[in-house]
């Protein structure tokens, strides 16, 4: 049984948990690894094109910020969920333990059910719904 009393808080603290995490990712990129360092990382290790760091980065960022501030919480988790899929796919062979030599699988795995709990039970306390988004509406914060 759901608590109702309750659960609006439980969804913020796991909204705002995904919403540093994909945040911080989005920005280490840049501070730490370096957008061309990431390029290169993608291309080499990943297979993927080096073009596509920088909307990568954006998409945490951006999505980040989203998750934060509850807006459009469930529709930015499911749209966050192929991102982190990727990174599980290229930490698969790497094992469990995410401490593992090239980090394992178990954390982008954990990060994808999270996004799933959130996609389906809601964006919690705190989240600034859509319509205040709009100019002219009154804003309102759940």
């Amino acid at each position: 049984m759901v608590d109702t009393r309750t659960a609006p808080y439980g969804l913020f603290i796991l909204r705002l948990a995904l919403g540093i995490m994909w945040l911080s990712h989005g920005l280490m990129k840049i501070f730490v690894f370096t957008v061309p360092g990431f390029a290169g990382f993608l291309s080499s290790k990943m297979g993927v094109p080096g073009a596509l760091a920088i909307p990568f980065i954006a998409v945490e960022i951006v999505g980040g910020l989203l998750l934060i501030g509850g807006v459009y919480a469930r529709q930015v988790a499911i749209l966050l969920i192929p991102m982190m899929l990727g990174a599980l796919s290229y930490h698969l062979p790497n094992g469990w333990v995410f401490s593992a030599p090239g980090g394992g699988w178990e954390y982008p795995a954990f990060l994808v059910v999270g996004q799933i709990v959130l996609a389906l039970a809601g964006e919690g306390a705190f989240a600034v719904k859509p319509a205040a988004l709009i100019p002219g509406r009154r804003t309102a914060i759940a």
